[in-house]
């Protein structure tokens, strides 16, 4: 309708991981919707790593997709953004697996076509030195499996250097024909960005690139170690003055700095102060605020 709409989110871990999976439930949503103010949840689903949809067996992809499902639908019922994140990492570059994503999306985007809560995430992190004109090529690639059956779903395209470099993506976006609510995603962990990464995204959008944050923690790039709240202050400041969406890494109980909930407590929701880590209770904080 024209109106500027800011996405407050948080991702799972890796659904196909016990630190991740679990967490995906209509409950747990629903209290990330009514507890914090959330109304956007990204399925991180790895695609090599610990046991990833592009090397595990067909029982475990069945599983995959279910989860899959599970999430798209607890979304559609709670009035969620759910996104469906192709989340590649040591597969650093996208067209290592082109073939098994292009499958992937295009049965995705054949089931969902007439969900409007789905967003397509096609390449969560390129790196290794994958450069933006062959993510493009691959991204090119896969809107065009995409919109074979869905024509206006948002589709979040990963940039070079673990999608920091928006920059280069903005001097060079997707062909005319693919550009259609397209975005490119940036991702930050504040401990590790700084001003530096800003000023990236600063430049593109002054070029009229739009970006969008789905992934970013407070602690460093590993996703542990110690928290940068002043610098993670700065951060959410920005992309809120800019009305960038964000989704926070991560919904799950893995012992590292980024994860939300700490070990042994419940799986769907009610989380209590108590049982939430540092990072958790601080972005819960500020989302609730919002």
């Amino acid at each position: 309708k024209g109106k500027a709409v800011q996405l407050r989110g948080i991702s799972s871990h890796g659904i196909n991981w016990d630190v991740g999976e679990p967490f995906v439930n209509e409950k747990a949503l629903q209290n990330l919707r009514d507890e914090w103010g959330v109304n956007c949840f990204r399925v991180a689903m790895y695609t090599e790593d610990y046991n990833g949809y592009c090397v595990t067996d067909t029982a475990s992809r069945k599983k995959l997709l279910a989860k899959i499902d599970t999430a798209v639908k607890a979304g559609r019922k709670l009035g969620m953004y759910v996104i469906i994140d192709w989340h590649i990492l040591s597969d650093g570059n996208p067209q290592q697996n082109q073939k098994e994503a292009l499958k992937f999306f295009k049965k995705m985007a054949k089931k969902y076509k007439n969900n409007t809560n789905v967003i397509y995430e096609i390449c969560n992190e390129p790196n290794g030195g994958t450069s933006w004109s062959t993510i493009k090529k691959y991204a090119e690639k896969i809107i065009k499996g995409i919109r074979t059956y869905d024509k206006k779903a948002v589709i979040l395209v990963g940039t070079p250097n673990w999608s920091q470099d928006v920059d280069q993506a903005a001097l060079s976006p997707v062909s005319k024909k693919y550009r259609k609510n397209v975005m490119y995603t940036l991702h930050f962990y504040a401990a590790t960005h700084k001003e530096w990464l800003r000023d990236k995204a600063q430049a593109a959008l002054d070029k009229g690139l739009p970006l969008f944050v789905s992934e970013f923690s407070i602690c460093d790039a590993s996703g542990n170690g110690g928290l940068d709240k002043a610098e993670a202050k700065k951060w959410l400041t920005f992309l809120d003055k800019n009305n960038i969406s964000y989704m926070a890494w991560s919904l799950s109980n893995k012992a590292e700095s980024s994860a939300f909930i700490k070990s042994g407590c419940s799986n769907t929701g009610k989380w209590s102060s108590k049982n939430l880590t540092a990072a958790g209770k601080w972005i819960t904080n500020w989302y609730k605020k919002k």
